[in-house]
């Protein structure tokens, strides 16, 4: 009896469903790393590491990988995945498509608002104020994203609410670069406050006249940034 049960056939370890699931879940947190700056511009991803980490096959972990390099989140090396490069005029055409999509989205939002994101975007601020009195550069970056996140959520056009993630994405090195200088602190902070303030009026034309000011200064403040930054920093 012991031995007809032995010869019982088993299901295999993953299932395709799990593998799938396995996938996007390495490509889900790898993306929030990115977001976040978790991974800087001289920092390798390994695919055996990042296997270790979720006890997987590389395999698995380069198609999760591959999935970013495609969106163009990442470049493939011989030595791992790097963050592109991201060459001056690329920031300055980000900051122009930015100013085209975000400012009737955020528009857009304010006129649907619910309480939900409300309460969510007002928790955001909460955190940048502390954060600016702390000079906390990764909360402050945090609460940037999760306030950026609130009202991007209320965005009815999905296409227009995943095109603006994708730019805002591939601009989060930059945002890292300029947050350690309390001036793009205070541009920040004075930003988000206008913004809750227009968005808790339910304004569409104050919240998108606010989004178009904030995201001038902030190019602005970018490029003075840059023009005191070395030489490397134009690369």
């Amino acid at each position: 009896m012991a031995q007809d049960e032995d010869k019982t056939p088993r299901p295999p370890r993953h299932s395709r469903l799990k593998q799938t699931t396995l996938i996007e879940t390495i490509y889900q947190e790898v993306h929030a790393r990115l977001q976040r700056g978790k991974v800087g511009l001289h920092d390798r991803l390994l695919d055996y590491e990042i296997a270790e980490e979720f006890d997987c096959t590389r395999t698995t972990v380069r198609q999760a990988l591959l999935r970013l390099v495609n969106e163009g989140f990442l470049v493939g090396t011989t030595r791992g995945f790097v963050i592109p490069s991201i060459t001056e005029q690329d920031i300055r055409e980000i900051f122009e498509v930015r100013r085209l999509l975000e400012p009737p989205a955020a528009a857009n939002a304010a006129a649907v608002l619910s309480k939900a994101h409300e309460q969510r975007l007002k928790a955001a601020y909460r955190s940048v104020q502390q954060a600016f009195k702390a000079k906390d550069i990764e909360q402050m970056f945090a609460a940037n994203v999760a306030f950026r996140e609130a009202w991007l959520d209320a965005v009815t056009n999905t296409r227009l609410r995943g095109a603006i993630l994708r730019f805002v994405d591939h601009a989060q090195l930059i945002r890292l670069g300029t947050l350690s200088h309390v001036e793009t602190q205070k541009v920040v902070a004075d930003g988000i406050k206008a913004l809750l303030a227009g968005f808790i009026a339910r304004d569409p034309e104050r919240v998108r006249t606010t989004m178009l000011a904030f995201m001038l200064e902030a190019e602005e403040t970018y490029f003075a940034w840059l023009d005191r930054a070395s030489p490397r920093a134009r690369t």
